[in-house]
């Protein structure tokens, strides 16, 4: 979880603060759970691919706060690749 809030953190441009640190555990914890609600069946926290559509999805979140936009057509994607990929018998997106 260590790995994902720090590439979070760069991702969202606070990679200092650590004032935030609880609340993006929790953003990435909730990431987690959509993404399985979602339609895949399992996530490898150890995966790098895993890793980086939790770390997509818990941006988003963090940034749809501001803006309430849908969500963005490449994190769609990514979440729908992680998902026929499992689908189809492979694990990765």
């Amino acid at each position: 979880m260590e790995t994902m809030l720090t590439m979070l953190k760069v991702d969202l441009g606070i990679c200092t603060a650590t004032a935030y640190d609880e609340r993006l555990n929790q953003l990435l914890t909730a990431a987690q759970s959509a993404i399985l609600k979602e339609g895949a069946s399992t996530l490898d926290a150890s995966d790098p691919l895993d890793q980086q559509l939790i770390v997509m999805y818990a941006a988003w979140l963090w940034r749809r706060r501001d803006d309430m936009k849908g969500m963005p057509r490449m994190l769609r994607v990514a979440l729908n690749n992680r998902v026929f990929a499992e689908k189809a018998g492979g694990n990765d997106g």
